[in-house]
Protein backbone atom coordinates (compact mmCIF):
# COMPACT_ATOMS: atom_id res chain seq x y z
CA UNK A 1 0.00 0.00 0.00
CA UNK A 2 2.64 2.78 0.97
CA UNK A 3 4.78 1.46 -2.40
CA UNK A 4 1.02 2.54 -4.06
CA UNK A 5 0.92 5.77 -2.38
CA UNK A 6 4.12 6.52 -3.66
CA UNK A 7 3.96 6.18 -6.52
CA UNK A 8 0.57 8.34 -7.16
CA UNK A 9 2.76 10.89 -5.41
CA UNK A 10 5.35 10.80 -7.72
CA UNK A 11 3.09 10.92 -10.50
CA UNK A 12 1.33 13.53 -8.87
CA UNK A 13 4.21 15.65 -9.35
CA UNK A 14 5.25 14.68 -12.62
CA UNK A 15 1.68 15.70 -13.80
CA UNK A 16 1.94 19.25 -12.21
CA UNK A 17 5.65 19.74 -13.44
CA UNK A 18 3.96 19.45 -16.89
CA UNK A 19 1.92 22.41 -16.62
CA UNK A 20 -0.60 21.79 -14.04
CA UNK A 21 0.35 24.23 -11.74
CA UNK A 22 -2.99 24.90 -9.97
CA UNK A 23 -4.26 21.62 -9.92
CA UNK A 24 -3.96 21.71 -6.43
CA UNK A 25 -6.22 25.19 -6.01
CA UNK A 26 -9.23 22.57 -7.00
CA UNK A 27 -11.44 22.45 -3.90
CA UNK A 28 -13.99 20.13 -5.68
CA UNK A 29 -16.97 22.78 -5.57
CA UNK A 30 -18.34 20.83 -8.27
CA UNK A 31 -19.41 23.67 -10.56
CA UNK A 32 -17.27 22.96 -13.33
CA UNK A 33 -19.17 19.78 -13.97
CA UNK A 34 -22.48 21.58 -13.51
CA UNK A 35 -21.42 24.15 -16.14
CA UNK A 36 -19.77 21.43 -18.53
CA UNK A 37 -21.75 21.30 -22.08
CA UNK A 38 -21.45 17.14 -21.50
CA UNK A 39 -24.71 17.80 -18.61
CA UNK A 40 -26.32 19.10 -21.86
CA UNK A 41 -26.59 15.64 -23.82
CA UNK A 42 -27.25 12.09 -23.75
CA UNK A 43 -25.08 8.74 -24.10
CA UNK A 44 -22.87 6.51 -22.17
CA UNK A 45 -19.95 9.56 -21.69
CA UNK A 46 -21.95 11.93 -20.69
CA UNK A 47 -22.83 9.76 -17.67
CA UNK A 48 -19.13 8.82 -16.71
CA UNK A 49 -17.23 12.12 -17.98
CA UNK A 50 -16.95 14.37 -14.89
CA UNK A 51 -14.25 17.42 -15.18
CA UNK A 52 -14.53 17.79 -10.88
CA UNK A 53 -13.45 14.11 -10.35
CA UNK A 54 -10.82 14.18 -13.23
CA UNK A 55 -9.11 17.01 -11.27
CA UNK A 56 -9.15 14.90 -8.18
CA UNK A 57 -7.66 12.08 -10.53
CA UNK A 58 -5.08 14.59 -11.16
CA UNK A 59 -4.71 15.26 -7.49
CA UNK A 60 -4.25 11.68 -6.54
CA UNK A 61 -1.53 10.98 -9.46
CA UNK A 62 -4.26 9.08 -11.62
CA UNK A 63 -4.65 6.89 -8.62
CA UNK A 64 -7.22 4.06 -9.83
CA UNK A 65 -7.50 5.88 -13.39
CA UNK A 66 -8.89 3.32 -15.79
CA UNK A 67 -10.73 5.12 -18.45
CA UNK A 68 -8.85 6.56 -21.60
CA UNK A 69 -11.82 7.18 -23.30
CA UNK A 70 -13.15 9.97 -20.28
CA UNK A 71 -9.54 11.78 -20.20
CA UNK A 72 -9.83 12.14 -24.10
CA UNK A 73 -13.59 13.40 -23.63
CA UNK A 74 -12.44 16.87 -22.58
CA UNK A 75 -13.31 19.60 -25.55
CA UNK A 76 -11.22 21.92 -23.84
CA UNK A 77 -14.32 24.55 -24.53
CA UNK A 78 -13.10 26.38 -21.22
CA UNK A 79 -16.80 26.86 -19.74
CA UNK A 80 -15.20 25.51 -16.62
CA UNK A 81 -12.13 27.30 -16.62
CA UNK A 82 -13.49 30.70 -17.09
CA UNK A 83 -16.28 30.42 -14.37
CA UNK A 84 -13.61 28.56 -11.92
CA UNK A 85 -13.74 30.47 -8.39
CA UNK A 86 -10.46 29.49 -7.60
CA UNK A 87 -8.98 30.59 -11.50
CA UNK A 88 -7.77 26.85 -11.49
CA UNK A 89 -6.65 26.54 -14.89
CA UNK A 90 -8.29 23.30 -15.92
CA UNK A 91 -7.14 22.82 -19.24
CA UNK A 92 -3.88 22.91 -18.78
CA UNK A 93 -4.70 20.16 -16.16
CA UNK A 94 -6.31 18.36 -18.54
CA UNK A 95 -3.22 18.65 -21.00
CA UNK A 96 -0.70 17.29 -18.46
CA UNK A 97 -2.73 14.38 -17.61
CA UNK A 98 -3.13 13.56 -20.63
CA UNK A 99 0.81 13.79 -21.53
CA UNK A 100 1.35 11.68 -18.84
CA UNK A 101 -0.33 8.78 -20.70
CA UNK A 102 0.53 10.11 -24.43
CA UNK A 103 4.51 9.83 -22.57
CA UNK A 104 3.75 6.18 -21.11
CA UNK A 105 2.79 5.09 -25.10
CA UNK A 106 -0.81 5.31 -24.83
CA UNK A 107 -3.16 7.06 -27.33
CA UNK A 108 -6.66 6.22 -28.36
CA UNK A 109 -6.89 4.56 -31.48
CA UNK A 110 -8.49 7.37 -33.33
CA UNK A 111 -5.90 9.52 -32.24
CA UNK A 112 -2.88 7.56 -33.54
CA UNK A 113 -3.53 8.31 -37.48
CA UNK A 114 -3.57 12.19 -36.37
CA UNK A 115 -0.03 12.10 -34.36
CA UNK A 116 1.29 9.55 -37.16
CA UNK A 117 0.34 12.05 -40.04
CA UNK A 118 1.88 14.99 -38.00
CA UNK A 119 4.68 13.45 -37.54
CA UNK A 120 5.16 12.62 -41.13
CA UNK A 121 3.45 14.93 -43.41
CA UNK A 122 3.29 18.32 -40.89
CA UNK A 123 -0.54 17.99 -40.72
CA UNK A 124 -3.12 16.25 -39.08
CA UNK A 125 -5.60 15.26 -41.94
CA UNK A 126 -2.95 12.79 -43.53
CA UNK A 127 -2.72 15.00 -46.75
CA UNK A 128 0.80 15.10 -48.52
CA UNK A 129 3.58 17.77 -47.71
CA UNK A 130 3.25 18.80 -51.23
CA UNK A 131 0.14 19.12 -51.64
CA UNK A 132 -0.17 21.76 -49.01
CA UNK A 133 -0.56 24.72 -50.81
CA UNK A 134 -3.23 23.52 -53.38
CA UNK A 135 -6.19 25.42 -52.15
CA UNK A 136 -3.66 28.61 -53.70
CA UNK A 137 -4.54 27.49 -57.00
CA UNK A 138 -6.09 30.02 -59.41
CA UNK A 139 -5.57 32.39 -56.51
CA UNK A 140 -3.08 35.49 -57.29
CA UNK A 141 -1.38 35.34 -53.49
CA UNK A 142 2.14 36.05 -53.30
CA UNK A 143 4.36 34.47 -51.29
CA UNK A 144 5.52 35.77 -47.89
CA UNK A 145 8.66 38.72 -48.18
CA UNK A 146 10.26 41.24 -45.83
CA UNK A 147 8.56 44.05 -47.39
CA UNK A 148 4.84 42.15 -46.70
CA UNK A 149 2.96 43.14 -43.69
CA UNK A 150 1.36 40.12 -42.94
CA UNK A 151 1.39 36.62 -43.29
CA UNK A 152 -1.72 34.85 -43.87
CA UNK A 153 -1.80 31.45 -41.94
CA UNK A 154 -3.87 28.70 -43.26
CA UNK A 155 -5.15 25.92 -40.59
CA UNK A 156 -4.45 22.61 -41.92
CA UNK A 157 -8.15 22.12 -42.12
CA UNK A 158 -8.52 24.51 -45.08
CA UNK A 159 -5.60 23.52 -46.71
CA UNK A 160 -6.84 19.83 -47.28
CA UNK A 161 -10.41 19.61 -46.48
CA UNK A 162 -12.55 20.50 -49.73
CA UNK A 163 -15.26 22.16 -48.20
CA UNK A 164 -12.72 24.41 -45.75
CA UNK A 165 -10.79 25.41 -48.60
CA UNK A 166 -13.80 27.74 -49.27
CA UNK A 167 -12.93 29.71 -46.04
CA UNK A 168 -8.98 30.06 -47.42
CA UNK A 169 -10.49 31.81 -50.35
CA UNK A 170 -12.62 33.76 -48.92
CA UNK A 171 -10.14 35.18 -47.00
CA UNK A 172 -8.46 35.86 -49.44
CA UNK A 173 -10.47 37.66 -51.65
CA UNK A 174 -11.62 39.91 -48.51
CA UNK A 175 -8.55 40.99 -47.25
CA UNK A 176 -7.62 41.89 -51.36
CA UNK A 177 -10.84 43.91 -51.47
CA UNK A 178 -9.61 45.89 -48.88
CA UNK A 179 -5.60 46.22 -50.22
CA UNK A 180 -4.18 44.71 -47.04
CA UNK A 181 -0.42 44.21 -47.79
CA UNK A 182 -0.12 39.85 -47.29
CA UNK A 183 1.95 36.83 -48.60
CA UNK A 184 1.63 33.17 -47.61
CA UNK A 185 4.30 30.42 -46.76
CA UNK A 186 1.91 27.64 -47.20
CA UNK A 187 4.16 25.10 -48.78
CA UNK A 188 6.45 25.30 -46.03
CA UNK A 189 4.35 25.53 -43.19
CA UNK A 190 3.86 22.88 -40.14
CA UNK A 191 0.57 22.67 -38.05
CA UNK A 192 0.52 25.43 -35.32
CA UNK A 193 0.50 22.06 -33.34
CA UNK A 194 -2.59 23.45 -31.37
CA UNK A 195 -4.84 20.20 -30.74
CA UNK A 196 -2.07 18.21 -30.78
CA UNK A 197 -0.65 20.06 -27.42
CA UNK A 198 -4.37 19.65 -26.41
CA UNK A 199 -4.40 15.88 -26.73
CA UNK A 200 -1.12 15.35 -25.03
CA UNK A 201 1.72 15.29 -26.93
CA UNK A 202 4.25 18.05 -25.78
CA UNK A 203 7.38 16.39 -28.06
CA UNK A 204 4.85 16.24 -31.13
CA UNK A 205 3.49 19.76 -30.17
CA UNK A 206 7.35 21.46 -29.76
CA UNK A 207 8.75 20.25 -33.32
CA UNK A 208 6.17 21.37 -35.42
CA UNK A 209 6.07 24.88 -33.20
CA UNK A 210 9.79 25.19 -33.58
CA UNK A 211 9.38 24.41 -37.13
CA UNK A 212 7.17 27.45 -37.92
CA UNK A 213 8.89 29.56 -35.18
CA UNK A 214 12.45 28.65 -37.70
CA UNK A 215 10.46 29.65 -40.54
CA UNK A 216 8.85 32.67 -39.64
CA UNK A 217 11.79 34.19 -38.08
CA UNK A 218 13.82 33.51 -41.32
CA UNK A 219 11.11 34.88 -43.53
CA UNK A 220 10.89 38.11 -41.00
CA UNK A 221 7.14 37.56 -40.14
CA UNK A 222 6.23 40.04 -37.67
CA UNK A 223 2.20 39.97 -38.03
CA UNK A 224 0.36 36.81 -38.34
CA UNK A 225 -3.17 36.70 -40.07
CA UNK A 226 -4.92 33.36 -38.97
CA UNK A 227 -8.13 32.16 -40.87
CA UNK A 228 -9.06 29.43 -37.64
CA UNK A 229 -8.88 30.89 -34.07
CA UNK A 230 -7.24 27.50 -33.06
CA UNK A 231 -3.94 28.58 -34.69
CA UNK A 232 -4.64 32.05 -33.34
CA UNK A 233 -4.53 30.67 -29.63
CA UNK A 234 -1.32 28.52 -30.54
CA UNK A 235 0.39 31.62 -31.95
CA UNK A 236 -0.51 33.95 -29.13
CA UNK A 237 -0.63 31.75 -26.47
CA UNK A 238 1.89 28.60 -26.94
CA UNK A 239 5.03 30.23 -29.29
CA UNK A 240 5.95 32.95 -27.03
CA UNK A 241 6.73 30.08 -25.07
CA UNK A 242 9.47 29.12 -27.40
CA UNK A 243 10.45 32.15 -27.79
CA UNK A 244 8.19 32.82 -31.22
CA UNK A 245 6.97 36.22 -30.64
CA UNK A 246 4.59 38.02 -33.31
CA UNK A 247 1.97 40.45 -33.94
CA UNK A 248 -1.42 38.07 -33.79
CA UNK A 249 -4.95 38.43 -35.01
CA UNK A 250 -8.14 36.72 -36.62
CA UNK A 251 -8.81 37.76 -40.09
CA UNK A 252 -11.94 39.12 -38.10
CA UNK A 253 -10.42 41.64 -35.88
CA UNK A 254 -8.56 43.03 -38.98
CA UNK A 255 -11.56 43.23 -40.95
CA UNK A 256 -13.47 44.57 -38.33
CA UNK A 257 -10.59 47.66 -37.88
CA UNK A 258 -10.49 48.18 -42.13
CA UNK A 259 -14.65 47.95 -41.64
CA UNK A 260 -14.11 51.31 -39.32
CA UNK A 261 -11.13 52.91 -41.16
CA UNK A 262 -13.48 52.84 -44.49
CA UNK A 263 -11.26 50.02 -46.61
CA UNK A 264 -13.52 47.38 -46.57
CA UNK A 265 -16.63 47.75 -48.10
CA UNK A 266 -19.77 45.48 -47.98
CA UNK A 267 -22.46 46.93 -50.02
CA UNK A 268 -24.11 43.76 -50.97
CA UNK A 269 -27.78 43.25 -49.70
CA UNK A 270 -28.53 40.06 -47.70
CA UNK A 271 -32.21 40.37 -46.58
CA UNK A 272 -31.78 37.09 -44.10
CA UNK A 273 -31.91 36.86 -40.21
CA UNK A 274 -28.80 35.69 -39.39
CA UNK A 275 -27.13 34.37 -36.11
CA UNK A 276 -23.70 34.18 -34.64
CA UNK A 277 -21.91 30.88 -32.96
CA UNK A 278 -19.13 32.05 -31.04
CA UNK A 279 -16.46 29.67 -31.55
CA UNK A 280 -14.80 28.55 -28.54
CA UNK A 281 -11.00 29.39 -29.04
CA UNK A 282 -12.42 32.71 -30.59
CA UNK A 283 -14.49 33.99 -27.56
CA UNK A 284 -13.75 32.06 -24.62
CA UNK A 285 -9.86 32.00 -25.41
CA UNK A 286 -9.16 34.85 -27.25
CA UNK A 287 -12.11 37.11 -26.25
CA UNK A 288 -13.15 37.64 -29.59
CA UNK A 289 -16.62 38.56 -29.22
CA UNK A 290 -17.12 42.61 -30.60
CA UNK A 291 -15.36 42.01 -34.57
CA UNK A 292 -17.42 39.43 -35.94
CA UNK A 293 -21.03 40.98 -35.03
CA UNK A 294 -19.63 44.09 -36.37
CA UNK A 295 -18.86 42.87 -39.76
CA UNK A 296 -22.34 40.77 -39.74
CA UNK A 297 -24.20 44.21 -38.74
CA UNK A 298 -22.70 46.04 -41.62
CA UNK A 299 -23.73 44.07 -44.27
CA UNK A 300 -27.10 45.55 -45.65
CA UNK A 301 -30.20 43.55 -45.12
CA UNK A 302 -29.06 41.27 -42.71
CA UNK A 303 -31.39 41.38 -39.25
CA UNK A 304 -28.58 40.12 -36.59
CA UNK A 305 -30.50 37.80 -33.60
CA UNK A 306 -28.19 36.37 -30.77
CA UNK A 307 -28.47 33.03 -29.68
CA UNK A 308 -30.00 32.16 -26.44
CA UNK A 309 -26.24 31.06 -25.64
CA UNK A 310 -23.83 33.28 -26.84
CA UNK A 311 -20.21 35.18 -26.37
CA UNK A 312 -18.88 33.89 -22.76
CA UNK A 313 -21.62 31.23 -22.29
CA UNK A 314 -21.72 30.15 -26.03
CA UNK A 315 -21.75 26.16 -26.20
CA UNK A 316 -19.10 24.17 -27.73
CA UNK A 317 -19.44 22.63 -30.93
CA UNK A 318 -17.28 19.46 -29.50
CA UNK A 319 -14.81 19.92 -32.15
CA UNK A 320 -11.48 21.15 -29.61
CA UNK A 321 -9.36 18.81 -27.55
CA UNK A 322 -9.22 16.22 -30.40
CA UNK A 323 -12.65 15.54 -30.66
CA UNK A 324 -13.17 16.38 -34.19
CA UNK A 325 -11.57 13.07 -34.77
CA UNK A 326 -13.90 11.22 -32.25
CA UNK A 327 -17.20 9.60 -33.51
CA UNK A 328 -20.09 10.65 -31.63
CA UNK A 329 -23.74 8.68 -32.32
CA UNK A 330 -26.46 11.23 -33.74
CA UNK A 331 -28.53 12.54 -30.62
CA UNK A 332 -25.27 13.10 -28.33
CA UNK A 333 -23.62 15.72 -30.07
CA UNK A 334 -22.97 19.50 -29.24
CA UNK A 335 -23.30 20.73 -32.41
CA UNK A 336 -26.39 19.85 -32.78
CA UNK A 337 -27.86 21.61 -29.66
CA UNK A 338 -26.05 24.59 -31.70
CA UNK A 339 -28.49 23.94 -34.99
CA UNK A 340 -31.47 23.71 -32.70
CA UNK A 341 -30.87 26.96 -31.09
CA UNK A 342 -30.47 28.80 -34.19
CA UNK A 343 -33.94 27.30 -35.38
CA UNK A 344 -35.76 27.85 -32.28
CA UNK A 345 -34.29 32.18 -32.97
CA UNK A 346 -36.20 31.02 -36.84
CA UNK A 347 -32.66 32.20 -38.34
CA UNK A 348 -31.90 31.65 -41.90
CA UNK A 349 -28.43 31.12 -41.48
CA UNK A 350 -26.10 30.24 -38.89
CA UNK A 351 -22.67 32.00 -39.00
CA UNK A 352 -19.36 31.01 -37.14
CA UNK A 353 -15.52 31.55 -37.60
CA UNK A 354 -14.21 28.22 -37.21
CA UNK A 355 -13.36 25.57 -39.23
CA UNK A 356 -13.93 23.01 -36.68
CA UNK A 357 -17.06 24.62 -35.56
CA UNK A 358 -18.30 24.40 -39.77
CA UNK A 359 -17.59 20.89 -39.77
CA UNK A 360 -19.47 20.26 -36.12
CA UNK A 361 -21.95 22.23 -37.31
CA UNK A 362 -22.21 21.27 -40.86
CA UNK A 363 -22.46 17.29 -39.52
CA UNK A 364 -25.04 18.54 -36.92
CA UNK A 365 -27.32 20.02 -39.20
CA UNK A 366 -27.29 17.56 -42.41
CA UNK A 367 -27.95 15.17 -39.09
CA UNK A 368 -31.08 16.94 -37.94
CA UNK A 369 -32.70 16.98 -41.47
CA UNK A 370 -32.74 21.46 -41.43
CA UNK A 371 -30.49 21.91 -44.23
CA UNK A 372 -34.08 22.98 -46.10
CA UNK A 373 -34.71 25.87 -43.12
CA UNK A 374 -31.09 26.69 -42.04
CA UNK A 375 -27.66 27.42 -43.93
CA UNK A 376 -24.35 26.84 -42.06
CA UNK A 377 -21.81 29.54 -43.43
CA UNK A 378 -18.24 30.50 -42.43
CA UNK A 379 -18.08 34.20 -41.50
CA UNK A 380 -15.61 35.43 -44.75
CA UNK A 381 -17.96 33.35 -47.08
CA UNK A 382 -20.97 35.39 -46.12
CA UNK A 383 -18.84 38.23 -46.17
CA UNK A 384 -17.84 37.26 -49.37
CA UNK A 385 -21.74 36.87 -50.38
CA UNK A 386 -22.22 40.52 -49.83
CA UNK A 387 -18.59 41.85 -51.72
CA UNK A 388 -19.36 39.64 -54.68
CA UNK A 389 -23.40 41.17 -55.04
Amino acid sequence: MDEIKEVSLEMREYIISSGAETLNWCMQCGLCTNLCPYRQVPGELSEVFNIRKMQRQGQLGLEGFDDEAVLFACVTCGMCQSNCPRSVEIIKNVRSMRNTIVGAGILPSHLRPVAGSLHANGNPWTGPKEKRADWLEGLNVPAFSADTEYLLYVCCTSCYDTRSQKIAKSVVKLLQQAGVSFGVLTAEENCCGETIRKIGDEELFTKLAESNIKLFNEKGVKKIITTSPHCLYAFKQDYPELGGEYEVMHYSELLSTLLKDGKLSLPGEIAKKVTFHDPCYLGRHNLVYDAPRELLGAVPGVEFVELDRAKNKSLCCSGGGGRIWAEVPFGERFGELRINDAVKQNADVIVTACPYCITMLDDACAGLEKNDVLKVMEMSEFLCESIEK
